[in-house]
């Protein structure tokens, strides 16, 4: 069977394989495959469509959500990322010259969202209400054009 576009080579599964959970023998339902799922989350993220919108070939929208939930909560993303970065270093294949990732970001200060200043006026503590009996005030103003 060819290889859809943004899902796992063989080669790319054998890597992750050994990496994923193994059913719990807990009791409760077995999960389905990890493969189809994983392909699944790929399609999702690289088409950036919603998780509704998920082909029907991958199963129901709920269970790749929840795996995929579920996982990001364990903290397993990381761990997969970490594999494969170290898979890529081990075959020669990471440029760590070129390599860039900035996890950080940058928290914006109350005032770049719109909070209030301290000790700044807002603009409607500066603006004179018009009223009725302010518009004749402000049209015969000195400075007044009229």
């Amino acid at each position: 069977m060819p290889q859809k576009r943004h899902e796992l080579s063989d080669i790319q599964w054998q890597i992750l394989q050994p990496h994923l959970p193994k059913n719990s023998s807990k009791g409760g339902r077995p999960w389905k495959d990890h493969r189809p799922v994983i392909n699944a989350i790929l399609w999702k993220l690289n088409t950036g469509a919603q998780w509704r919108d998920l082909p029907e070939r991958y199963g129901p929208w709920q269970t790749i959500y929840d795996r995929y939930s579920h996982w990001r909560k364990l903290g397993l993303w990381d761990r997969l990322m970490s594999v494969l970065l170290g898979e890529l270093r081990k075959r020669g294949m990471l440029d760590t010259e070129s390599f860039n990732i900035d996890a950080t970001y940058i928290r914006a200060s109350r005032s770049a969202a719109g909070a209030r200043k301290k000790g700044i006026p807002t603009v409607a503590q500066t603006n004179r209400r018009i009223t009725r009996q302010a518009a004749p005030e402000g049209a015969m103003a000195r400075n007044c054009t009229f």
